[in-house]
């Protein structure tokens, strides 16, 4: 189609006298872009997209459990301590 366009464009400027045929020419180099857009977006897709199962997302088998080692539990305890307290500003 824009190939069309095109040559309506250059058939409007080329042939002289001007006439009725000139504006039918500006017309048609004018409007078939839109004519493009439209037919090009109201085609149909040829392909169709497959459903897709949700079973083949999931796992086989369940992640094995790590279990943690058989000593003690180690505990970490984070504290502040402050040997010099700040100043009061207040006074």
């Amino acid at each position: 189609m824009m190939g069309i366009r095109v040559l309506c464009f250059v058939l409007m400027v080329v042939i002289t006298p001007y006439g009725w045929y000139t504006w039918v020419l500006g017309a048609a180099a004018v409007l078939l872009p839109y004519f493009a857009v439209v037919t090009a977006n109201v085609g149909e897709d040829v392909r169709s997209p497959d459903p897709e199962s949700p079973e083949r997302a999931l796992p086989a088998a369940p992640p094995a459990r790590v279990e943690p080692p058989s000593s003690a539990p180690r505990i970490i305890r984070l504290g502040e301590t402050s040997e010099n307290p700040p100043a009061d500003d207040r006074g």
